[in-house]
């Protein structure tokens, strides 16, 4: 795909992003002080498709969708400081929504890029809070008799990829997949039943815990404090919904609430089975 997207001062080229383009989309982002490495560029891009604008023969802009069966996520939508107020980010944020095609398409929105969002169709599903710090150190959480803890294998990954479309209602098998190299995590059974997971790996300044899996928020509780359990001194960062109740626990570990993001979906939110939730995003990008 090669398109024009005529702008105030000269026209940018809307073209499909490359592996080539990765090191000018970390250095954009690095200079709107997005943390992303260029590690959690190739991660995301290796998993989904998007779109670049060129601007004068430079990377102006960037946005990446993810399939995941019937709904999709979109994030990714950075534009140059100086390319910004120009319509940039709609023409990106339209030209993904094409490529996903008849899917419902959720992301996360930052204060400013909402009333964007809404103009396209998208509806807010809540807040998500973003904390984040160094880790105070974390005592356990006792466990109900039944239950207990066991570390993530790379077999696992038929199982996490089980539980997480129960708690979402998405086919995020290949995300899980790819988590999994890169990622430590535990388990959560119940009388041998794997009823939870969460995951641990390198982002942006430090580690990211997510995503988290859980019955409920004692269960999720249990699995945050063991991610963290060993790592005290470390820089962390957790996305929660809402809705999850956790927000007002995480500071006690040292992870302040830092800033927040809009949920937002277009078309029917996915559901899950209702017996399991998600506690906790694995990226805002991603979902």
């Amino acid at each position: 795909m090669t398109a024009e997207c005529p702008m105030a001062h000269g026209t940018a080229q809307l073209r499909a992003l490359a592996a080539a383009d990765l090191p000018a989309a970390q250095a954009l982002t690095a200079a709107l002080r997005w943390p992303f490495r260029l590690e959690d560029w190739t991660f995301a891009f290796a998993l989904g498709e998007g779109l670049a604008a060129e601007l004068d023969g430079r990377l102006a802009g960037t946005a990446l969708g993810w399939r995941y069966g019937p709904a999709a996520n979109l994030g990714m939508v950075v534009v140059a400081e100086a390319a910004q107020g120009r319509g940039l980010g709609r023409a990106l944020t339209e030209g993904v929504l094409d490529i996903l095609g008849e899917r419902s398409v959720m992301l996360c929105a930052t204060v400013s890029g909402s009333p964007l969002y809404r103009k396209l169709g998208f509806a807010s599903l809540g807040l998500i809070r973003q904390h984040q710090g160094e880790v105070i150190a974390t005592a356990p959480v006792p466990l109900p008799p039944g239950q207990r803890l066991r570390p993530v294998g790379r077999e696992d990954a038929p199982l996490l990829a089980a539980l997480d479309r129960r708690a979402l209602g998405l086919h995020r098998d290949a995300l899980i997949g790819a988590l999994l190299p890169v990622a430590e995590g535990m388990v959560l059974e119940q009388d041998g039943e794997a009823i939870g997971f969460a995951l641990v790996r390198r982002f942006g300044r430090g580690q990211v815990i997510g995503p988290v899996v859980a019955p409920d928020r004692a269960s999720a509780q249990a699995l945050i404090a063991h991610g963290l359990g060993a790592r005290a001194g470390q820089f962390v960062r957790i996305d929660v919904p809402d809705g999850s109740g956790l927000s007002p626990w995480l500071p006690s570990l040292g992870l302040a609430e830092v800033d927040t993001g809009q949920m937002m979906v277009r078309g029917t939110p996915p559901r899950g089975d209702g017996r399991l939730g998600a506690f906790a995003l694995v990226s805002q990008s991603l979902g």
